[in-house]
């Protein structure tokens, strides 16, 4: 049988029990685990398995000494049977959802700066006429987000698409720029300095947040400027440590200006007098190509759009 025929699946029965199996074998490196994981006897797994191979004609799996290697072909199917089965599992709680008087789920994925301006009013937005649709965010890197994604965790991601990740299988809308700006608590000695210029802040006690961009970026501002690079340095995605560690001590952050300008207006943090000269890649909101959104998924998709619009 050709790989190539449009419904292959249909006339090789494809089971279920294959896709699980895939997976299986890829996190545990050997059939005999898969199966066992399974409850499956290992006879009985290893028939799945060739089923399939005979069925796509192509080979999965590198038999090896100690286990099993994926073929190229096998990465591929295993990374479509993540998603394959990912999407039954959320059409199961959708209907357990509706048939418990609840109106969807929808999944977002955000990072720190659209996660503290963007998401919390489109949520509002959609709160305020769909009470009832179960929301789960999840705040993390750009690429922990596509992933979580492309492996259907995630129906939507607010995040930046950087050169590495695969855009053939992303949709990407572009909505602003971050600016970072450097903040400290009230009273920092550094608020005092009238003309702060970056060669004052070498020695400071910096907290960044993580992030391979932009700690390069970090650090290519001070090589730029014939500086060494600072060398104490604390590095967190967590705003909530970002903040207690400014509260208890004479320690500057780097932050999106879009975040800092909330701790600001509640008089939490002060902005250092000088502009950084770094900022991030737009970020922007980004959907599965091909992907079929839920009622839920399309609402918080429209209601991230409009609030996109009023705010930027």
């Amino acid at each position: 049988m050709s790989a190539h025929d449009a419904n292959w699946f249909v006339r090789a029965r494809l089971k279920p029990r294959q896709l699980l199996l895939l997976v299986a074998i890829e996190d545990h490196g050997n059939i005999h685990k898969a199966g066992a994981a399974l409850s499956m006897t290992q006879p009985a797994a290893s028939k799945l398995l060739k089923d399939l191979e005979d069925a796509l004609g192509l080979p999965l799996f590198e038999r090896l000494p100690r286990g099993m290697r994926p073929t190229w072909y096998g990465e591929i199917m295993i990374r479509h049977s993540r998603m394959a089965l990912s999407t039954l599992r959320i059409a199961h709680e959708e209907i357990a959802a509706l048939a418990e008087g609840v109106t969807g789920q929808v999944a977002v994925g955000v990072i720190m700066a659209p996660g503290s301006v963007l998401l919390p009013p489109a949520i509002v937005r959609v709160k305020q006429s769909y009470p009832r649709l179960q929301m789960r965010v999840e705040l993390d890197s750009s690429d922990m987000l596509i992933s979580g994604l492309l492996s259907g965790n995630l129906d939507i991601v607010v995040a930046r698409i950087f050169d590495h990740h695969d855009r053939s299988q992303l949709n990407f809308e572009p909505l602003a720029e971050e600016h970072m700006c450097l903040v400290a608590r009230q009273g920092h000695p550094l608020l005092r300095r009238r003309k702060l210029q970056l060669k004052d802040l070498v020695d400071a006690n910096w907290i960044l947040p993580t992030g391979q961009v932009l700690r390069h970026r970090f650090e290519m501002m001070f090589v730029n400027a014939g500086l060494e690079l600072p060398k104490n340095v604390v590095g967190t995605p967590a705003l909530l440590v970002t903040t207690n560690l400014l509260e208890r001590g004479d320690m500057v952050a780097v932050l999106s200006r879009d975040v800092a300008k909330h701790y600001y207006e509640y008089g939490m943090l002060r902005f250092l007098p000088i502009d950084l000269p770094l900022k991030m890649d737009a970020y922007g909101i980004i959907t599965r190509r091909g992907q079929l959104l839920s009622p839920g998924a399309r609402l918080m998709l429209d209601a991230i759009r409009e609030t996109a619009a009023e705010i930027y």
